[in-house]
């Protein structure tokens, strides 16, 4: 998601997490997966709606949500690919983009305004085994830190695994990217571990750091989100009365068998 490695000498927190310790199991998987595949259908929220991207709809204001400003320039920090010199050449990417069968790519739009705000896409999909990935997220500097970011992440999950019926979430991030780690924890995405060496990332080494929410533990997850959510946790000035992060923290282990 967001900040940038201009220097090689960085430093972070590389011990965010401990590996969460799931049980290993070689259970008999009596329920198969559906094998659905995500669609190219809007998705609707309270604040924010997921539309289908389209190139000729969705270009000019989201070249200008994460263009249009510094704040919004150190959104491609970590992603594998942007920014772009001008319009035309973000157009051009987004229509490739559009075209992919995995990712499918969707814009995130404010509700009142319609306005495209953000970009999330459902990825690595795998219908048969029932696994799947919410990646290439951006959010513009009008939609970080509101509730409908929180929504924009929570409509996908709960399309792919109440939906569609997936059995495995997946996030993947490069692990020095702090921002995306606490992200994928606070929507109660647990730690799995990191892969050393994974790619060549924009000519640098990239770690990769991995989470999942496997389908014992969505119940939980999605109460918790829904929870948060609420019309109730948020002040007339819109701020959260609870927090996510603190709520999630509490809850029960797997139960996977």
């Amino acid at each position: 998601m967001q900040g940038i490695i201009q220097d090689k000498t960085i430093t972070t927190n590389h011990d965010l997490e401990s590996v969460y310790p799931r049980p290993l199991s070689g259970a008999r998987v009596t329920r198969l997966p559906p094998g659905r595949v995500p669609a190219r259908t809007t998705l609707v929220g309270d604040d924010v709606i997921l539309e289908p991207q389209d190139a000729d709809k969705h270009a000019a204001a989201l070249f200008e949500a994460s263009h249009g400003s510094e704040e919004g320039l150190r959104i491609w920090d970590y992603l594998a690919v942007g920014p772009w010199a001008d319009e035309k050449s973000f157009k051009a990417a987004l229509r490739d983009q559009s075209s992919s069968l995995d990712p499918i790519f969707y814009t995130v739009c404010d509700k009142a305004s319609g306005a495209p705000c953000g970009q999330i896409s459902l990825m690595d999909i795998h219908p048969q085994n029932g696994t799947i990935e919410i990646g290439n997220i951006w959010f513009g500097p009008s939609l970080q830190r509101t509730r409908g970011a929180t929504e924009a992440l929570f409509i996908a999950l709960a399309y792919a695994m109440d939906d569609l019926g997936y059995r495995r979430m997946q996030w993947r991030c490069n692990s020095l990217n702090v921002r995306s780690r606490n992200a994928a924890r606070r929507l109660g995405f647990r730690f799995e571990g990191t892969f050393h060496n994974h790619l060549i990332f924009k000519g640098m080494n990239r770690d990769t750091t991995w989470y999942s929410i496997l389908e014992d533990e969505w119940p939980e997850i999605r109460g918790i989100l829904a929870k948060w959510l609420a019309a109730d946790n948020f002040d007339n000035a819109g701020r959260a009365r609870g927090s996510l992060a603190g709520m999630m923290e509490n809850r029960a282990p797997s139960t996977r068998g």
